[in-house]
């Protein structure tokens, strides 16, 4: 692949940035989960970061809502984040403790969706702070990220029980189980197929299931123990990942060709990625406090 990767350093050190969006004002925004900010920076570079009120929060995964804002978890202290474009927070409480919120997405009913890995649940929130809980019915399936399928539910991961799950915006479950031997289902994304394109970091392989349950799976050769972690749908219609353990990103088309470029900083730890409003992939270095561009 003759992409070419560039880096950032994120003006707080040790920040370990986690997730990453692009938002309403053509800028990507990501989590600081050591450093308890939320982050901002442009195409060209310039970085503005904001606190979060509640110390020690955890960001984790954000996304762009409805409403022009963007939504994040707070891991550590159970709550739902929201910011402004001009930096104002809120921040919502989630009814059951130990919940450890990660994986947020828009769903087509408008609220935000997000998974609760600590409290094996599936949550969501209107853009006013109504907080609604429903649980997966595999127990200790540690959910962990989610995303808006093109059947009009949402679509999950199951880390701990290799299970991928989907909710109807009407609170029922669904579960699959993946195939791969060792499975570790953890990031998952829309395809431009219609279909659920998700990372298997206990398989070594990109996964992707129709909205009728029918898997399929790409191995990753590049190295020993890959780790794909994130995953996104690109401009140039193939899916894109971060492999966490193997320091690469990757595409693969939707007929399973897969390429990977090198991270030039090693051990960089890439865990999210997205598709930012240059046309570039954009990606979070957890362990070096950096963050990634890549062009398709």
């Amino acid at each position: 692949m003759t992409s070419t990767v560039a880096e950032l350093a994120t003006p707080t050190g040790d920040s370990a940035p986690v997730g990453i969006t692009a938002g309403p004002d053509d800028a990507l925004w990501f989590t600081e989960n050591a450093a308890n900010k939320v982050g901002r920076v442009t195409t060209t570079g310039t970085f503005t970061e904001y606190s979060v009120p509640t110390a020690g929060a955890g960001p984790a995964e954000i996304v762009a809502g409805p409403d022009g804002a963007l939504w994040f978890t707070e891991t550590n202290t159970d709550n739902i984040g929201r910011i402004t474009t001009g930096g104002t927070f809120t921040e919502y409480a989630l009814p059951t403790s130990g919940a450890y919120p990660w994986g947020i997405t828009v769903g087509p009913d408008g609220a935000l969706w997000f998974a609760e890995p600590g409290a094996n649940n599936i949550g969501r929130i209107t853009t006013g702070g109504t907080v609604t809980e429903y649980a997966v019915p595999t127990s200790g399936a540690y959910p962990l990220s989610i995303t808006a399928g093109s059947d009009g539910a949402l679509w999950f991961t199951e880390v701990l029980t290799g299970g991928i799950g989907r909710i109807t915006t009407g609170g029922t479950v669904t579960e699959y189980a993946v195939p791969a031997l060792d499975s570790l289902p953890i990031g998952i994304t829309s395809g431009p197929d219609d279909a659920l394109w998700f990372t298997d970091a206990g398989a070594a392989q990109i996964g992707k299931v129709t909205t009728a349950g029918v898997f399929t799976g790409y191995d990753l050769t590049d190295v020993l123990f890959p780790f794909p972690w994130g995953i996104t749908t690109g401009p140039d219609g193939a899916l894109w990942f971060t492999e966490n353990v193997g320091n690469d990103i990757g595409r693969i088309t939707t007929t399973g060709t897969i390429s990977e470029v090198s991270i030039p900083t090693s051990g960089a730890s890439p865990l999210e990625i997205a598709t930012g409003s240059d046309g570039n992939l954009w990606f979070t270095e957890n362990t070096v406090s950096q963050i990634g561009t890549v062009t398709p």
